[in-house]
């Protein structure tokens, strides 16, 4: 009797082991037929919800466009000179010319007028200088400013008496040569004139 223990307690821990294998292994299944079920359908939902619901293409906003970055290329390449601000220069304005001076005429008269370039001195005792503007008149005052006219041509300037003449009959101016240029009368030597004794006004 003493001898068949050892081996009825090693079929009993067998045994025992085979049952508690079994029933880990229904347990198992139990688990994988009952629980996956009800857990494959929770994660469907689950998904279902992470979902966004479909939008309109009207409700679909509008991505910028990407912008295309600058290659090396670009970013080296020579660019168009920034335009330079244009000075507005304005024209030069025209010299305003000299103003003639205003005469009022005291008296006139008409007569014949010749010429002379040559002479030391006149009657006021100033030097003739035949580039000057002046005049000789036998009785008008020195200074007196007398505008004459000649009649062939309408040309005329404005003399200053500082001499007495001429002493000839019919004549009554004898003009410097720059006189008788002026009214262009030197060819003719003697021409016919108007002349206006003026003030001024």
């Amino acid at each position: 009797m003493g001898k068949h223990r050892p081996r009825f307690r090693l079929r009993t821990i067998l045994v025992a082991s085979g049952l508690a294998v079994a029933v880990l292994a229904a347990g198992a299944a139990a688990l994988l037929t009952g629980g996956g079920s009800g857990g494959s359908a929770d994660a469907a939902q689950a998904r279902q919800a992470a979902v966004p619901p479909p939008t309109t293409p009207s409700q679909t906003p509008l991505a910028d466009k990407p912008r295309a970055k600058p290659s090396k290329a670009s970013r080296g390449a020579k660019r168009d000179p920034e335009p330079q601000p244009v000075e507005i220069t304005q024209a030069p304005k025209a010299k305003p010319k000299p103003k003639k001076p205003k005469y009022t005429v005291l008296s006139s008269g008409a007569c014949q007028a010749s010429s002379y370039g040559e002479g030391q001195s006149t009657a006021s005792g100033e030097p003739f200088d035949p580039s000057e503007l002046t005049a000789a008149h036998k009785t008008l005052p020195f200074g007196s400013r007398v505008r004459v006219t000649n009649k062939n041509n309408g040309e005329s300037v404005v003399v200053r008496i500082n001499d007495r003449g001429p002493f000839v009959s019919g004549r009554c101016l004898d003009l410097s040569t720059a006189a008788m240029k002026q009214v262009d009368g030197m060819s003719a030597g003697v021409i016919p004139v108007r002349y206006e004794v003026l003030s001024r006004g």
